[in-house]
């Protein structure tokens, strides 16, 4: 078994990310990556946690263009990572991974409520998990509701999956003279206010001294080299 730098992780991937190239819902492929991406790691030792966000099946400007009052809105985009988190949850299942899909709201039936005891239980028992529905309050993000969920938890990395190489100056894929920070801290993050996570979640992250990375998720492999400690992407030190 190979030695991890960082064993017990949360991988937080917004929700345009499933929706891969069918730009909504589910697609099958990008399900496989994530499923031959967490195999690696967990046959390495690791201990995985998931917080998938909601913009493959609900936006915000679509709540507006339908006139929903917002603290409504900020509930369906909960809701909406429910659904992500129940076909993850049962796509790993059926494929090998023991899953667990946990909310911060009453959904029964549907999803067990979450409670840090059971999280660690759970995890400490081989089992992948998936968070549901945020913080379970309005006018939080999902980075957030990731933020909180890897400092419960007590993990060794909060992990933000882009769809760039880490974190820069300024859009790397609008502006070729982008800078790439390989390292930076949390307070550099907000002073040049960067849009890495959201500035609850980074500040909760420099409070609680949780580390943050943020790589490429589209590169195969690439969370193998992260949890062993390998230069990928950008680490963002608490």
């Amino acid at each position: 078994m190979s030695n991890l730098k960082y064993k017990r992780v949360l991988l937080k991937l917004s929700g345009e990310v499933l929706a891969g190239d069918l730009g909504f819902g589910h697609d099958v492929k990008i399900f496989k990556f994530i499923l031959e991406e967490i195999k690696k790691i967990k046959e390495l030792g690791a201990e995985v946690s998931l917080v998938i966000g909601a913009g493959n099946i609900f936006r915000g400007r679509q709540a507006k263009d339908l006139e929903i009052e917002e603290t409504n809105a900020h509930y369906m985009g909960m809701l909406a990572t429910a659904i992500n988190a129940i076909a993850l949850e049962s796509y790993l299942n059926k494929n090998g991974i023991k899953a667990k899909a946990l909310s911060m709201l009453y959904l029964d039936n549907l999803i067990e409520k979450f409670s840090k005891e059971k999280a660690l239980n759970e995890l400490e028992n081989g089992k992948v998990l998936i968070f549901a529905c945020g913080t379970g309050n309005p006018y939080f993000t999902t980075d957030t509701g990731a933020s909180l969920k890897a400092i419960e938890i007590k993990a060794d990395l909060l992990i933000k999956g882009t769809s760039v190489n880490g974190v820069y100056d300024k859009d790397p894929k609008k502006f070729e003279d982008a800078k790439f920070f390989e390292r930076i801290t949390c307070d550099e993050v907000l002073a040049k206010n960067l849009k890495v996570i959201d500035a609850t979640a980074i500040s909760m992250c420099r409070d609680n001294k949780m580390p943050l990375a943020v790589y490429n998720m589209k590169e195969e492999g690439a969370l193998v080299k992260l949890l062993q400690g390998e230069n990928v992407g950008t680490i963002v030190e608490a």
